[in-house]
């Protein structure tokens, strides 16, 4: 399977940060020594993460990860990065629900130590479903297991949304409210309006992304549901399983107050967009896995909560997953890496299938 190159994602010089790491780490640990010190094959396209192990008598944990904010050098994917803010939703789910998250150590919120604020997590051991090459590519372990042992995967992951929205009360997590009036998810569309208006400042706009959102009004739901707690990057690529039980949620920068369907969306749709890729290039993929039809029913007998409106929701999906596409397709321009095309549409990996869900043909 062809794939586009990886977009670039640091300017920093990882010995700098080595040095400076462990002088930080010294000085809130005295004799501490930051060893080890790397950046994980699977390092995200947004926040930067980092690997390490703690010398030390008495460590509060040995194994560490290391979350900084995003270097704005980089061509930075989203434009705020609030570590603050996940440190305090790591925190939440960790004290309100059973849904298993990293053990937070410490937060940094000055800049001067390693150019950016960080928070540094207990490292949680397992293995993740890989992005490149996708889980639904042969040759990895999700895709190498048996329909039963993926079967428990997919009951365990959609039950880790059930425990967050049904477990985490939201009148704690007010801090994730969008900015501006009306409900939880008209503020939601209108933060991804925004973001969208970031991305194409000064560069082509998409026709797509804006019949998109023409047609998420045209399919607005009569009745929103309960708000809830959203993880906000829910799929089984954020998490750290041991064996096919979640150990470890990951990737909190995009949560924020919504209703429940909007989690379940991009779960399904994030399946989605890697088995639609897979079939393009002529595999089978997983098509009995994470399919729609079977998550929703999990998660109504999990919660009592049946889902609706959801041909809305897996639009909202895509359509997020696709200004998220366009960003990075235009940090690889500007590091020179792809040209921009005459229709910049072409930029977002999945705009087929977007307009299918624009012109309502796109199957189940």
């Amino acid at each position: 399977m062809a794939t586009a190159p990886r977009p670039r994602t640091t300017t920093r010089d990882p010995e700098e940060v080595t040095r400076r790491l462990t002088a930080w780490l010294a000085a809130r640990l005295p004799g501490a020594e930051a060893v080890g010190v790397r950046v994980p094959e699977s390092n995200g396209m947004s926040s930067e993460t980092l690997l390490f192990d703690i010398e030390h008598p008495e460590p509060p944990v040995r194994a560490c990860a290391l979350r900084l904010a995003a270097d704005p050098a980089a061509y930075t994917v989203f434009p705020v990065y609030d570590l603050p803010r996940q440190y305090r939703v790591l925190r939440l789910v960790a004290e309100r629900s059973d849904v298993p998250v990293p053990r937070v150590l410490w937060l940094e919120e000055d800049a001067g130590p390693l150019g950016a604020p960080f928070l540094v997590m207990e490292r949680v051991d397992g293995r993740v479903p890989p992005d490149v090459m996708p889980y639904t590519y042969e040759g990895n372990w999700l895709h190498a297991a048996g329909d039963t042992e993926r079967e428990r995967l997919e009951a365990a992951s959609v039950g880790l949304l059930a425990r967050l929205h049904d477990q985490v009360p939201v009148s704690e997590a007010d801090f994730l409210a969008a900015p501006g009036g009306g409900s939880a998810l008209r503020r939601h569309v209108e933060a991804q309006r925004a973001y969208y208006a970031w991305v194409v400042d000064g560069l082509p706009r998409s026709p797509l992304v804006e019949e998109a959102f023409d047609r998420l009004d045209a399919l607005w739901p009569r009745d929103e549901g309960e708000t809830v707690l959203s993880w906000g990057d829910a799929r089984i690529g954020n998490v750290i399983y041991d064996g096919f039980t979640p150990a470890a949620v990951l990737d909190w920068e995009m949560a924020g107050l919504a209703p429940r369907e909007v989690d379940l969306g991009w779960m399904i749709y994030l399946h989605r967009f890697f088995q639609d890729l897979t079939v393009g290039f002529g595999q089978p993929g997983l098509p009995g896995f994470m399919r729609r039809d079977n998550v929703e029913a999990r998660y109504a007998r999990l919660t009592g909560h049946a889902p609706r409106d959801m041909d809305f929701h897996i639009l909202y999906a895509a359509l997020r997953h696709a200004v998220v596409m366009l960003r990075v397709a235009y940090r690889q321009v500007h590091f020179g890496e792809v040209a921009v095309p005459a229709d910049p549409d072409t930029l977002i990996l999945h705009h087929a299938s977007l307009r299918a869900m624009v012109q309502a043909s796109y199957g189940n």
